[in-house]
Formats: structure tokens, C-alpha cells, sequence
């Protein structure tokens, strides 16, 4: 790492604070104005909801007894590191920081939610015929999103190569 590379970095920095920005703002207003579990349609399949999740993505380990916060938060924090170096080591492959910066803003986002309140708040509500997604907020979306742009960077980064395999 150099100082070139911090300085090629920052807008890929920039957008991970805009992530933690806009998730963080939406939460409040959710917590401001909605109660626990209180829910407004807003279309057929689309309901925004109050909840708090102790688990990981889609629930998972959410009933277990207490254990995720500290370790989620920890594990969060240490990703972070790791994504960020990969943003500083690799600044003009655009795609790949592009979906860094998503990971990086949704996985801090979601790691202040853990240090203030223990779990995350979710809020988005996706419904069809009975069936409904775990609820999740934006900082859980800028996760989703950039997981498939680095599945995509993949994909188009090894056709790129020379010397990848057909």
C-alpha cells in the first residue's frame, strides 16, 4: 500500500460512508415513527415493519441466547479491515471496489445498529401468496448488491486475464 493508492481509494470510502449515511437515516425515521412489529402496506407484495434482528442475514441464529452481538459486531469490524485493504490494494478496478464499498457501508451500517441496540433494525417486508422474505433495510441491500457485482467482477475480471482458463 501506498499513499497513491489511499488517495485513488477515497471515493470508494466515500461510498460506503453515503451507504452508512442513508441506512442509518432511514432507520431512524423507521424508529421514529413506527412501534415494534407495527406494519403499513404499501403495495401488494411490499410492507415496511418494524423489527430487530439479533441474528445474522435472514435470521439466522436470531434465538439463540445472546451470543451474536459481540460476535456478529466482531466480525463485522475484522471484514471491514480485510474489505478495506482490498479497496486501498486495488482502487481502479473499479467493479471490485464498487461492491467493496456496498459490503463495506451495509456491514458498518449494520454494526452500529449491534453497538447501539444490540440487534439490527429492519424494516423492508417482501410478501407473496403467504410467503414472506426476512424482512431487511438498506444496509442489508448494499450488502446483497455488491455480493453479486463481485460475483459478476468475477465472471468479466477472469475473461479479462490472459491467463485464465476458457
Amino acid at each position: 500500500m501506498n499513499r497513491g493508492d489511499l488517495h485513488s481509494a477515497w471515493r470508494w470510502f466515500a461510498l460506503a460512508l453515503a451507504i452508512v449515511v442513508a441506512d442509518q437515516a432511514v432507520k431512524w425515521l423507521v424508529l421514529r415513527h413506527f412501534a415494534p412489529g407495527e406494519q403499513r402496506p404499501l403495495t401488494d407484495f411490499l410492507n415496511l415493519v418494524l423489527v430487530f434482528n439479533k441474528g445474522a442475514a435472514f435470521s439466522l441464529f436470531a434465538q439463540l441466547p445472546g451470543w451474536q452481538t459481540p460476535v456478529l459486531s466482531a466480525f463485522a469490524l475484522i471484514a471491514a479491515v480485510v474489505v478495506s485493504v482490498f479497496i486501498v490494494r486495488s482502487p481502479g478496478r473499479a467493479l471490485l471496489c464498487l461492491g467493496l464499498g456496498l459490503i463495506l457501508g451495509g456491514a458498518l451500517g449494520n454494526v452500529i445498529d449491534r453497538l447501539r441496540f444490540g440487534q439490527v433494525v429492519d424494516f423492508v417486508d417482501v410478501h407473496a401468496y403467504g410467503w414472506h422474505w426476512p424482512a431487511f433495510n438498506v444496509a442489508d441491500s448494499a450488502i446483497s448488491i455488491g455480493a453479486v457485482i463481485l460475483i459478476l467482477e468475477g465472471f468479466i475480471g477472469r475473461e479479462k486475464r490472459p491467463d485464465a482458463a476458457p
